[in-house]
């Protein structure tokens, strides 16, 4: 009989009435795991939605009958299009989308700032300037290294260009063994402004062909996604998504403030450490293979953390599917909305992202008392 009564219980807090008591109550962890299950169906059917979106004969049925191992399901134009051209842009904007949303996250817990991203930190303009680097000099200085890496050239300057501004903005702000994060924020704002400032010089040079490539690139985009890509930008988003279960607890207990956070015990300059190299790596990688994509690294952890609360043990996962997730479907509407032509997917993350973040201050400014 009791062990009936405890099922049952068991049963009531999973039910919608009681995970509603549960987020009265400020326990949310059940409710944050069931997030996170739903968010793992929802990313595995936005993939599904991705690949049989489009200008072709193929069905959800048939992808997935091909899939299962029937060659009948799918006749050989279907293949290429759905294995070789949406299939690689589906995983790598999943990638981006994930390490831009969980980049932010870090970004907010590390900080103690709802505001902070990792444009802030100079990441951002730094991999933008490697890559313009590239585009505009492919045919004069930078012709050697554009030879040697080829299609490669571009993603590895960008995130070259990211490595090195994380690196220069640590040597800026780190002083006796220890970060200031004040200095870090105010000194990549300058670093920001200083790469802007040598990209628009690079701008200022290009020509007409050039300028069009800048331009589609800076507003972000999934349209030259490769397998090639994947497997460059791939394994360096996915290490940064295997640091998430070493920083949780330490950005919990930093929210609280360094001194407490040092005093639980925490090592708080290695999670410094640790948590900027990660946004450095996920944030270059993904610039570099999908030009500037805003609005993702602020509006999916918002969205989260109202939802499934702060605790970043569940908090991180849920924006990697998350952010994941959304990315897919604004590049499912930033390629079906105006064809045959297509939209840079920068442009639908700033209509749709600007306006929402807007209504999530005014409703809950007070809750995230800004």
């Amino acid at each position: 009989m009791a062990l009936l009564d405890s099922m049952g219980q068991k049963r009531a807090m999973f039910s919608l009435a009681g995970l509603r008591e549960l987020h009265r109550a400020g326990d949310r962890s059940r409710l944050a795991l069931l997030a996170i299950l739903l968010l793992g169906a929802g990313s595995l059917l936005s993939l599904l939605f991705s690949v049989t979106t489009g200008a072709s004969n193929a069905s959800f049925v048939d992808v997935i009958a091909n899939i299962a191992g029937s060659d009948e399901a799918l006749n050989a134009r279907d293949r290429i299009i759905i294995f070789d051209i949406r299939m690689p842009r589906a995983i790598l904007g999943f990638l981006v989308g994930g390490s831009l949303a969980v980049s932010g996250a870090i970004m907010q817990g590390l900080f103690r700032n709802p505001l902070a991203d990792p444009g802030l930190v100079g990441v951002s303009s730094g991999a933008s300037l490697g890559a313009v680097v590239i585009i505009v000099l492919a045919s004069t200085f930078a012709a050697p290294l554009y030879t040697l890496l080829g299609i490669y050239a571009l993603p590895i300057a960008a995130f070259g260009g990211g490595l090195a501004s994380t690196w220069l903005l640590y040597r800026i702000a780190t002083g006796n063994g220890q970060t200031s994060v004040a200095t870090m924020l105010l000194a990549g704002i300058a670093l920001g402004s200083l790469a802007g400032a040598l990209t628009g010089l690079l701008i200022y040079m290009a020509n007409d062909q050039q300028l069009r490539d800048l331009t589609f690139w800076g507003m972000g985009s999934l349209a030259g996604a490769t397998w090639a890509k994947i497997a460059a930008a791939g394994p360096i988003i996915l290490l940064s998504f295997a640091a998430i279960p070493f920083m949780a607890r330490g950005l919990n207990a930093i929210t609280l403030g360094e001194a407490t956070a040092f005093h639980m015990g925490v090592p708080v300059q290695r999670l410094k450490n640790i948590a900027i190299v990660t946004v450095a790596a996920a944030t270059g990688a993904s610039v570099a293979v999908s030009g500037g994509i805003g609005f993702v690294g602020i509006v999916v952890p918002h969205v989260l953390r109202m939802s499934i609360g702060p605790d970043h043990r569940f908090l991180l996962p849920a924006s990697a599917l998350l952010g994941g997730s959304l990315l897919i479907f604004a590049d499912v509407l930033a390629r079906t909305i105006v064809a045959p032509a297509e939209l840079p997917i920068g442009i639908i993350t700033a209509a749709v992202g600007g306006p929402f973040f807007l209504w999530i201050l005014l409703r809950h400014r007070a809750r995230l008392a800004l």
